[in-house]
Order: structure tokens, then C-alpha cells, then sequence
């Protein structure tokens, strides 16, 4: 749904490009050109106000409606041969142990941000997004082949199977909603919009500077509850149902505290070599 909705914008962005550039409702497809695609990309920077990242989102959409035409037969030249699409690279953050230590501590004032808080933290401790988390039912809860209890879903997104091990955390908030929610629902889930302006309520009231969303906990996921506590980045990439380790990658960060961690005792290991340096210069 969600790869459809974005065909379907870039779409839309196509129409009202040729609309304003050539005053007419629709083009051949055979007439795109090289010099098309520069209009529209120069088009969705400055008409549409769109940023870097999502300007080549737009044309990495239409290229690929380029490459079905060209392998259909469609088209014989390719417009975009010499047209390179590249992505900035974006820090997306993500929290800190001492952070969702703060959130989980904080006494909330209101039953509202309460539910924000534990579907967050829910998140930060499972990786699943937004509309992952949303679609979860009780079918979604079972029991392993190790005896504990797992949660079994598919991304949305990918239609790839996602398989995450139920931490205690989001075993206490499962269990605290229970029984209490209609439809079906095991979390109390509120639309994408309201969750990440509450989240900005409860970053304020926690003393939070970073950009609080509900996509951070998947990053504070990849990075802060797997990442640096030692579990490898292909079992991550897997949590996370991503289809190549440089996805995973763009997530995940090595954290100052990991490179210690990793690196400590690593001295004992070299005891033999420091002893020769010892008899050779000292």
C-alpha cells in the first residue's frame, strides 16, 4: 500500500509538471527526453518545495516506470542513461539507554500520553514501524520453537517475513493492555500524526532535544537495543525485515561505547607480541 501511495504521488507530480510546462493534460511516454527529466526534477525542487532525498525518491519512481516501458518494448532509447540519481546521506539519530531510561521513568500526565509513551518504547525494543505495530493482533503473538514468545508479522512495506523474540518490556506492555481493547487490538494504536505530535509533547516534558518520532524507536531499535549490545548486524537486518545489510546499515550505528566494549581486553589477547617489543626496543 505504502509503495503504491508513493507511485501514485510521483504520479500526480508528473501530471501537474506537464500541465504547467507543456499546457496539456498528458504526453507519449516516447516523448520523454533527457532534457523531461531535468525540467522535472528541477520542477519537484522548486514548484513542489521538495527536499533532496525525496526530489530523487520521485525520480527513482519514474525511472523504474522507464525501465518496464524499455522492457516491454515501449521505448528503445533510455532517457535517463545518463541521468544519475544519488541520495544524501542523513544521520536519522536515535535515542540513547539513558534516554529511553528518562521516558520510561517519567510519570505522564495524561492517559493520552501514556499509550503514546508505551507504543514508542514498545517500538524502541521491537523495531516494527508505524503501520507494522498498527496491524498487530493476538494471531501476531506466539510461541517459538524456543519456548518464548515471538512476535510473527510480515512488513507491510516489503511483504517480507519479519520474525523479533518478545523482550520483557514489550511483554509488560502487551500484557497491560490485555484484554482492554476493542477490535481485536492488543496495543492502543492512534493514527501516525497524532502518535509523532504527542511524541513531541512527551519529548518537551522529558527534557528531550532530539526530533522525537515514532520511526526514531525503529532506529533507536537497530542501533541502542541490538546493535551495541552485541547482537550481529545480520540477526538486526533480519528483526528488522530488510533485504540487504545496507539498509540495515543507513539504521544501525556503532556507538563510541560499542567500539570500547568491543575493543576491551584485546590487550590480553597480544600479550605474547607486547613482550617481544619489550626485549627488541625497550
Amino acid at each position: 500500500i505504502a509503495t503504491y501511495r508513493k507511485y501514485e504521488v510521483t504520479r500526480r507530480h508528473l501530471a501537474e509538471f506537464i500541465q504547467s510546462k507543456y499546457n496539456v493534460s498528458d504526453i507519449s511516454i516516447k516523448e520523454i527526453t533527457p532534457m523531461f527529466i531535468t525540467d522535472f526534477e528541477l520542477y519537484l525542487r522548486t514548484a513542489c518545495k521538495c527536499g533532496y532525498n525525496t526530489t530523487a525518491k520521485f525520480m527513482q519512481f519514474f525511472k523504474r516506470i522507464i525501465i518496464i516501458a524499455r522492457n516491454n518494448g515501449i521505448l528503445v532509447n533510455d532517457p535517463f542513461a545518463n541521468y544519475k540519481i544519488r541520495l544524501e546521506k542523513v544521520d536519522r539519530g536515535y535515542l540513547t539507554e539513558d534516554e529511553i531510561k528518562i521516558i520510561l521513568k517519567k510519570k505522564m500526565v495524561s492517559e493520552r500520553l501514556e499509550h503514546v509513551r508505551d507504543l514508542f518504547i514498545f517500538a524502541c525494543f521491537t523495531g516494527l514501524a508505524y503501520i507494522d505495530v498498527a496491524g498487530l493482533t493476538q494471531n501476531n503473538i506466539r510461541k517459538s520453537f524456543d519456548g518464548n514468545l515471538w512476535i510473527m508479522t510480515k512488513r507491510q512495506k516489503t511483504n517480507t517475513d519479519v520474525n523479533v523474540p518478545l523482550l520483557d518490556i514489550p511483554k509488560m506492555i502487551l500484557k497491560k493492555y490485555k484484554g482492554k481493547l476493542p477490535n481485536g487490538k492488543i496495543l492502543p494504536i492512534i493514527s501516525n500524526q497524532k502518535l509523532n505530535a504527542y511524541l513531541k509533547e512527551i519529548a518537551d516534558v522529558c527534557g528531550i532535544k532530539k526530533n522525537l518520532t515514532f520511526h526514531l524507536a525503529r532506529h533507536t531499535f537497530a542501533t541502542t537495543t541490538t546493535l551495541s549490545k552485541g547482537v550481529p548486524i545480520e540477526t538486526v537486518s533480519k528483526m528488522l525485515g530488510h533485504t540487504n545489510i545496507e539498509t540495515t546499515q543507513i539504521y544501525a550505528r556503532i556507538t563510541n561505547s560499542k567500539i570500547g566494549s568491543d575493543m576491551q581486553g584485546l590487550d590480553k589477547k597480544f600479550v605474547g607480541i607486547e613482550k617481544i617489543y619489550k626485549e627488541v626496543a625497550m
